[in-house]
């Protein structure tokens, strides 16, 4: 099996600083975890929130605790620090490979949208879930799915979900995601770039917004002649632009 994990993301037009942050970390007892926070505004208010959130997740992470356990506890660190007057989206998507599924931790108002070979139109993560920082007793909403063949798993911030309603043309991330994987865009890469290029469109290459995407696929295992050994070789690439 093959996992590919993509994100493509740029900051609001006119703004320096990005205030969304995306961590990549490997789980101490096997797979991966990308963490995605948005900081409340923008600029470099709203990227020293998301990097402190996301800093402390990945601590949590690493030393061990449970994706649940690091999203409320990111949380209670977040709203004490900063007296519940800041607040921040939050979602951790892992790829646990002891218990062979992907965890879906989910502090957002974004949905997080899902394609399964059981469920090939995509499902709609939405349940209410509110973000950390503001209330007391914010918990995280969590998913767990199986980790097979053919699932595709788009998750992004709001300014990619809200894209082109300044001008009145709101983008449609559902049906363009859709439309994309029927269309064979199914490499994580090609999905990320295809839904953050929609955006820009649609706000006239003029952000609005902070915008991120992040894709997780895990495409149909290639045929292998039998009794070939092929070494598991994991890859991770950057293109970073300044």
């Amino acid at each position: 099996m093959n996992i590919e994990l993509a994100v493509a993301k740029t900051n609001k037009y006119a703004s320096r600083e990005s205030g969304d942050t995306v961590e990549v970390i490997e789980r101490p007892h096997g797979g991966f975890s990308v963490v995605l926070a948005d900081g409340q505004g923008s600029g470099r208010s709203a990227k020293t929130t998301s990097h402190m959130v996301t800093t402390k997740a990945i601590s949590l992470l690493k030393d061990g605790a449970r994706d649940g356990v690091a999203a409320r506890m990111v949380h209670d660190y977040l709203y004490t620090y900063k007296g519940g007057q800041v607040s921040a989206t939050l979602v951790i998507i892992s790829v646990d490979l002891v218990t062979r599924t992907l965890v879906l931790t989910r502090n957002s108002h974004c949905p997080i949208l899902v394609s399964t070979p059981d469920q090939p139109e995509l499902l709609i993560l939405q349940d209410i879930s509110n973000p950390i920082g503001i209330y007391p007793a914010t918990k995280p909403v969590i998913t767990e799915l199986p980790l097979q063949e053919n699932t595709y798993l788009v998750t992004y911030t709001d300014g990619l979900m809200e894209a082109g309603v300044r001008d009145n043309h709101p983008i449609d991330l559902i049906s363009l995601s859709s439309k994309a994987l029927a269309e064979g865009k199914t490499s994580a890469s090609s999905l990320a770039e295809y839904l953050l290029a929609q955006a820009l469109e649609a706000d006239g290459q003029r952000p609005a917004d902070d915008m991120s995407v992040v894709v997780i696929a895990v495409p149909p295992v290639l045929q292998q002649k039998p009794g070939l050994i092929v070494p598991q070789v994991r890859r991770l690439s950057m293109d970073f632009s300044v």
